[in-house]
């Protein structure tokens, strides 16, 4: 339990259906003062109190676990070291992977509990042959099946979503009518972590100062400088700070980054446009993908979906989008697609560019 209205409605219908819950906050920051406040996270004091009071009006025991070591080594540090590295990780993805459906599950059988309920919006079927598939929520503008595309089978097995069938608006409504305090609460956005939502700023004073140059891809003219190269990513536009206009007027956008000599690439937007993506460390919701699937792709948290062709050879992927893609980065995920199937997930390791005349 969050704090927030999503997984207090959650445990509150789970409640209903007769199972035995118990209401768990997970406390992840070591100094909570220092993360996000005002309704805008998932891991400040005021959350937890917010845990808290839903719990009691459900009527359920409430406990919080202490998980900050754990999500620093797991979340946290992996989101610095791909930082560091020139790539852009989705923290979110990694904590439902490391923190929520590996830690906490774990504890969680341990204990007796036969599975994790969470107020994520997406859906679960369970076939004909008793594998347990993903499937996007109802509501599309909600759906949240591309942060959970980590999940394994066993993970799946011992997962509840019971706000996969319904839209949001009817969530907060039935919160209304549970008398639950957090039915207005603001959604929570941005990186939990930190506090301010100044990624950059917060990169810069973890990993400290950097210098490079900012070059054009065309002419390799250096158009200035940069403290840290940390402070970019793939697609971005703001920011770079680099004083004159292209020679057309039209806006730059980060093309590339070296994270060894800081080289940050910058160039037009039609020179982000790619149709292949090789990808790493495959996760399977079900039984292993092998060969040739026809799908679709989603690479961001809110992006569109891109049709594509997926080959697999063991623990390589390769996707042939058929729908170009804009701005997309190594660290990110790609999650497939069969219809609203989640079929798994592989970390981009690199993409293909369009040549300009073609883009």
């Amino acid at each position: 339990m969050s704090g927030g209205v999503d997984s207090a409605v959650a445990a509150a219908r789970a409640a209903e259906a007769g199972h035995d819950v118990t209401g768990i906050h997970l406390a992840l920051s070591r100094n909570p003062k220092s993360y996000r406040t005002g309704a805008r996270g998932c891991c400040t004091i005021e959350d937890a109190n917010d845990a808290r009071r839903a719990a009691d009006a459900i009527g359920i025991p409430f406990y919080v676990w202490d998980l900050s070591d754990r999500f620093h080594e797991d979340v946290v540090e992996d989101f610095m070291a791909e930082y560091t590295a020139g790539r852009t990780p989705n923290p979110c993805l990694r904590c439902n992977e490391k923190i929520k459906f590996a830690a906490v599950l774990e504890r969680a059988l341990a204990l007796g509990f036969d599975a994790v309920a969470t107020g994520h919006y997406a859906r679960l079927v369970t076939g004909d042959d008793g594998l347990v598939e993903m499937h996007r929520a109802d509501d599309d503008r909600k759906d949240q099946s591309y942060v959970l595309g980590v999940l394994t089978q066993d993970q799946l097995a011992h997962a509840l979503f019971p706000l996969g069938n319904t839209p949001k608006h009817e969530v907060r409504a039935e919160a209304e009518r549970r008398r639950l305090q957090v039915a207005k609460k603001p959604d929570s956005h941005d990186i939990c972590f930190i506090s301010d939502g100044d990624t950059g700023g917060w990169l810069s004073e973890k990993l400290g100062a950097g210098s490079g140059d900012i070059v054009d891809h065309a002419s390799g003219e250096v158009l200035g400088r940069h403290g840290g190269a940390f402070g970019f990513t793939i697609g971005q536009r703001k920011g770079l700070r680099i004083g004159r206009p292209a020679a057309d007027g039209k806006p730059r956008y980060v093309l590339d980054i070296e994270p060894v000599s800081g080289t940050v690439t910058v160039g037009p937007r039609e020179a982000l446009t790619v149709d292949r993506i090789a990808g790493i460390r495959p996760r399977w919701c079900g039984t292993p993908l092998t060969g040739e699937l026809h799908g679709t792709v989603q690479l961001r948290a809110h992006g569109d979906e891109h049709r594509a062709v997926v080959r697999v050879d063991g623990d390589d992927i390769t996707i042939d989008l058929l729908d170009t893609a804009q701005g997309i980065a190594p660290g990110q995920a790609a999650v497939v697609y069969d219809g609203t199937r989640v079929v798994g997930s592989c970390t981009i390791s690199a993409t293909r560019r369009v040549p300009a005349a073609t883009a």
